[in-house]
């Protein structure tokens, strides 16, 4: 008598209790990683005021975590690869929290910069590592919600970090700057004891042959009555490597993934980061730009929100072109019209950031999908590092540009990069929804 499971694929189980512990540890990871990269704003300037750092100084500060990013994605997509996920899922933590404690004691903007860097990295090999994990072990139906619900946690992260901040500023004074650097270590260590005990990718196992781990780690997850065969994937080495994958005609999707990223975060996060200023460019100004800022972050929030529940509804193809679309023309009408009136700027600010949820939770969902377990995490590595050196350029550039060009063209540069997201999407983006991880992954389809 054949087990019920016995044809059944792990990609169509329902979610058991190892996936919703794997998914709260992930989850949990990406509010980390959000509250990390978004601390030292809150921090900034009882830092310069206590360290005596010139304006260079805090300007190199800030800058060292994306440069540590940058080079975070490239070193956790080769350690990902090279030693599983496992190790690099224990490994970005325990950075963090040992960099994070080493906060309280800094005394000069050099250590602080060094210690950035090295946070970074961390946040760069938790994106690879984790993002993986999750990945190779979701069923199909859970994986697009859950994988898109780590941006939206990354931003709740970016949020608490300014609320604790604030809080802890307040009640203690700007002495207690090296509480709030600090802090960090709180989620970390709590991360750390979560993890304890997770398993390693049985996809990985198999890309390196290691058939009898790959099914004792089957078997501990899905139960007895699963196997190798249940996983969908011939279970043979391979030795596939990053530029084999390229001229195997995976060159177009990591196109696709660096663009479409590039395209998302750079005027997000540029524009983001100077809302007040970009406010009083287009003359709004008093309560209106106060609640304003504040209406732009709760819909940022809301439209990653509605893109994570959308997601198996329309499919990735179709939420991406949308997501570009809509936000493009926001941002065009901002730059056509900088004089507009008060409520007219604000709707159309608000249309750009409620619409371009959609690309910001693809940016975990697509690079996760669109390659094979020998390249996942370097794709995902290469996507974060590239990501995060577009927008850290794209930050700087823009009081330079408020400047040079005035407020119209900034939002008209901003609005070009978004439609180039839009026609890359046209010609690029693929549909992965209702796919195995197999399928989607697959060049044959």
């Amino acid at each position: 008598m054949h087990s019920p499971h016995s044809s059944l694929l792990i990609d169509d189980v329902e979610p058991n209790s190892f996936h919703q512990r794997l998914t709260l540890s992930v989850c949990i990871g990406w509010t980390m990683v959000g509250y990390i990269v978004s601390v030292i704003g809150v921090a900034t300037i009882p830092i310069a005021g206590a360290l005596d750092l010139s304006g260079n100084e805090q300007g190199m500060v800030a800058a060292m975590e994306l440069l540590g990013v940058f080079f975070g994605g490239f070193v956790g997509g080769w350690l990902t690869g090279r030693f599983g996920r496992r190790k690099p899922y224990f490994m970005g933590p325990t950075i963090i929290l040992l960099v994070s404690l080493s906060m309280y004691w800094v005394d000069n903007s050099h250590a602080m910069a060094i210690l950035r860097v090295m946070s970074g990295l961390a946040v760069g090999i938790e994106y690879t590592s984790a993002g993986s994990l999750l990945t190779e072990f979701l069923p199909q139906k859970s994986r697009g919600a859950r994988l898109s619900l780590l941006t939206v946690l990354w931003f709740a992260g970016a949020a608490l970090a300014y609320i604790a901040g604030n809080t802890v500023l307040e009640m203690w004074g700007q002495g207690a700057w090296r509480h709030i650097m600090a802090s960090p270590a709180i989620l970390a260590g709590t991360l750390l004891l979560l993890r304890i005990g997770a398993p390693e990718s049985p996809r990985w196992l198999l890309s390196k042959g290691r058939r009898e781990e790959a099914e004792r780690v089957i078997k501990q997850v899905y139960g007895p009555a699963f196997s190798l065969r249940n996983i969908g994937e011939a279970p043979v080495q391979t030795k596939m490597t990053f530029f084999n994958a390229i001229r195997a005609g995976y060159g177009k999707r990591i196109l696709f993934v660096i663009v479409f990223w590039a395209c998302a975060v750079v005027p997000m996060f540029a524009l983001y980061a100077f809302v007040p200023k970009l406010f009083q460019a287009l003359n709004l100004t008093g309560a209106m730009a106060s609640y304003g800022s504040m209406a732009i972050t709760l819909l940022l929030a809301l439209g990653c929100l509605i893109a994570t529940w959308l997601i198996n509804f329309i499919g990735r193809r179709t939420l991406i072109i949308n997501s570009f679309l809509w936000s493009g023309l926001g941002l065009l009408g901002l730059g056509l019209f900088p004089n507009a009136p008060g409520w007219l700027v604000l709707t159309l600010f608000g249309i750009y950031v409620l619409f371009i949820g959609g690309a910001q939770v693809l940016e975990i969902v697509y690079p996760n999908e669109l390659f094979p377990t020998e390249i996942r995490t370097t794709a995902v590595g290469v996507g974060a590092s590239l990501a995060a050196l577009s927008s850290s350029a794209g930050t700087w550039l823009v009081p330079v540009s408020l400047e040079m060009i005035g407020i119209g063209n900034t939002m008209l540069v901003a609005a070009g990069i978004t439609f180039s997201g839009l026609v890359v999407s046209l010609f690029l983006a693929p549909e992965t929804a209702s796919l195995s991880l197999e399928e989607a992954a697959s060049l044959k389809r």
